[in-house]
C-alpha cells in the first residue's frame, strides 16, 4: 500500500475570553449580570471630533432654523391673503349696502374719494 499523509489541522487553544467560568459570587446574587470594569477615560473623543461634532450639529440647527423660517413664511402669506380677501369682501358689501340707499354714481365717487384718503394716510 501507498503512504498516506493525514493531514491535521493546528488545535487552537481556547481563548481566555471564550466562555470562561466564573464561579460562584462572592456576595450570593447569582442572577445579577456580570459587572465590567470602571473605565474612565472610555467615553472620552479628541477635540477635533468635539468640534467636528458641534460644528455638524450647528450646521444642522441653522438649516432647521431656515426652514421652520420657510414654512412660516409661507403660513403668514397664506394668512395675510386670506385677511386681505375677507377685507375686501367686507368693503364690498359694505358699499353693496350703501348702494341701495344712494345713487349708483354717488357711490362710485365715494369709492374714489376713500381710496385717496387711504393713500394719503398710509
Amino acid at each position: 500500500m501507498s503512504a498516506t499523509v493525514t493531514e491535521t489541522a493546528p488545535v487552537s487553544a481556547p481563548t481566555a475570553t471564550a466562555a470562561k467560568p466564573l464561579g460562584m459570587r462572592v456576595n450570593g446574587k447569582q442572577w445579577h449580570a456580570p459587572k465590567k470594569a470602571f473605565r474612565p477615560t472610555k467615553g472620552l473623543t479628541s477635540y477635533e471630533a468635539r468640534v467636528k461634532t458641534r460644528a455638524d450639529q450647528a450646521a444642522m440647527k441653522a438649516k432647521e432654523k431656515e426652514m421652520k423660517e420657510e414654512k412660516e413664511a409661507e403660513r403668514q402669506k397664506r394668512v395675510q391673503a386670506i385677511k386681505e380677501k375677507r377685507a375686501a369682501k367686507e368693503e364690498k358689501e359694505r358699499y353693496e349696502k350703501i348702494a341701495e340707499k344712494m345713487h349708483k354714481k354717488r357711490v362710485e365717487r365715494l369709492k374714489r374719494k376713500e381710496k385717496r384718503n387711504k393713500l394719503i394716510n398710509s
